[in-house]
C-alpha cells in the first residue's frame, strides 16, 4: 500500500449527503465495541463457541455474551444451530467477506499509531541524478536494514520544490538548496568542492594546469533546472571567456562523454571520484576559485514531527556521513536529530 507523500491519501470519504445522516453515523460509532468485531471473526471462522473463546481468549460463558451482543448490533442471529454445529445466516455470510478487511484496516491503523510498521509505503524523494550517485549507495543498504517497508522514488528535478513538498507530491528534496523559507526546514547534509574530469589520456594532462589551458578546452554541462547550482557554476566562469558549454541530460551520460572525448566536465569532488571508478577518467582541481559546494535536506513543516519522517531524515544523514563526507551544521533552527 503506497502512502507518503507524507501520509496524505488526497481521497475523501463521502457518507451521506447529509448533515443530520453523518450525526447519526458518529452516535452509532460510539455505542459499537471494536473488540465484538474480532469475536465475530473467531465465531466465524469456528462456528463453535468453545473453539472460538480460546482463540481469542475469553472463556466460553463471555463468548457466548458476545454473540448476543453481536446479535443485537447487526439484528440478525448471525450463527444458529444445525445439524452439526453453529451455521451462518445469510447477513453473516455477508460478514464474513467483509470482515477480513475491515480488521485489518483497523489493525493497521492502531499499529500504525503505536509506530509498528506492518505495510509498505512509497517515499519520494527530489534529488538530482549525480546526488543520487553519491547518496543512494549508502543509503539503500541502511534502508534495507532499518526500514524495509520503505520504497524510494527519486525524481531528478528540483523546480517547485517548495510547491510540491507542501502539496505532499514529494516527500523530501537533497540538493543544492538556500534558506528554508517559513514553513519548511533545511538540513545541511555535506559540503564539497568542485573537480574537473578529463578522459585518463587527456592532452591537457600532460601541459601546465593553468588558466589558459582550462579556458581552452570545450566543457561539458549537466543540464539542470534553476535551484540546481551544476548549471550555475559555468555563470562565473564567463569572465574566462569559456566559450558555451555543451548541456547533456546527467551526469553518467555526461561522463561516457568526455571519457571518449577532448571536453571536460566540472561536478562536485565526490561524484567525479565515485565516477572515476567506473570510467577511464581522471580528475583534477580547477585551476579557478569557485564557491563550494552544498548539498542540503529539505522538507515541509507538516511531516517534520512525523516518526517515520524523521527516522528517514536521520539515515539520510547518516548516508551522507558514511561516504567520509563534511557533515555541516543544521540550518534554521532544527537541532541535531
Amino acid at each position: 500500500m503506497d502512502q507518503p507523500a507524507w501520509k496524505n491519501p488526497r481521497t475523501a470519504l463521502i457518507v451521506d449527503g447529509s448533515d443530520a445522516a453523518q450525526q447519526r453515523s458518529i452516535l452509532n460509532l460510539a455505542s459499537v465495541d471494536l473488540n465484538l468485531l474480532g469475536e465475530l471473526e473467531a465465531l466465524l471462522q469456528y462456528r463453535n463457541i468453545t473453539h472460538a473463546a480460546q482463540h481469542v481468549g475469553r472463556s466460553q460463558p463471555a463468548m457466548s455474551r458476545a454473540l448476543s451482543r453481536l446479535r443485537d448490533m447487526f439484528n440478525d442471529d448471525l450463527l444458529v444451530r444445525g445439524s452439526s454445529g453453529l451455521v451462518p445466516t445469510p447477513q453473516a455470510e455477508h460478514l464474513a467477506q467483509m470482515l477480513p478487511s475491515v480488521l485489518n484496516a483497523i489493525r493497521e491503523l492502531v499499529n500504525r499509531s503505536s509506530g509498528v510498521r506492518v505495510w509498505r509505503s512509497k517515499v519520494t524523494m527530489a534529488m538530482p541524478d549525480h546526488q543520487s550517485l553519491v547518496l543512494l549507495p549508502h543509503l539503500l543498504p541502511r534502508l534495507g536494514e532499518r526500514m524495509p517497508h520503505i520504497d524510494i522514488v527519486t525524481e531528478p528535478l528540483l523546480d517547485g520544490a517548495l510547491r510540491r513538498l507542501e502539496q505532499g507530491d514529494i516527500d523530501l528534496v537533497v540538493g543544492q538548496i538556500g534558506a528554508a523559507p517559513p514553513g519548511y526546514l533545511r538540513r545541511g547534509l555535506y559540503a564539497d568542492r568542485f573537480t574537473c574530469l578529463l578522459r585518463h589520456d587527456h592532452p591537457a594532462l600532460e601541459q601546465e594546469w593553468s588558466v589558459g589551458t582550462f579556458a581552452a578546452l570545450r566543457h561539458a554541462s549537466i543540464a539542470s533546472d534553476s535551484n540546481e547550482g551544476l548549471g550555475q557554476v559555468y555563470d562565473g566562469l564567463a569572465k574566462f571567456g569559456l566559450p558555451g558549454p555543451i548541456v547533456v541530460s546527467n551526469v553518467l551520460t555526461a561522463a561516457v562523454v568526455v571519457a571518449v572525448t577532448d571536453l571536460v566536465l566540472m561536478v562536485p569532488n565526490r561524484v567525479a571520484t565515485r565516477v572515476a571508478t567506473m570510467l577511464p577518467l581522471a580528475t583534477i582541481d580547477p585551476p579557478v576559485e569557485l564557491k563550494p559546494y552544498e548539498v542540503a535536506l529539505f522538507w515541509h513543516r507538516r511531516c517534520h514531527h512525523d516518526s517515520e519522517h524523521r527516522l528517514l531524515r536521520r539515515e539520510i544523514a547518516a548516508a551522507a556521513r558514511m561516504g567520509r563526507l563534511d557533515v555541516s551544521q543544521e540550518l534554521n533552527g532544527e537541532t541535531a536529530e
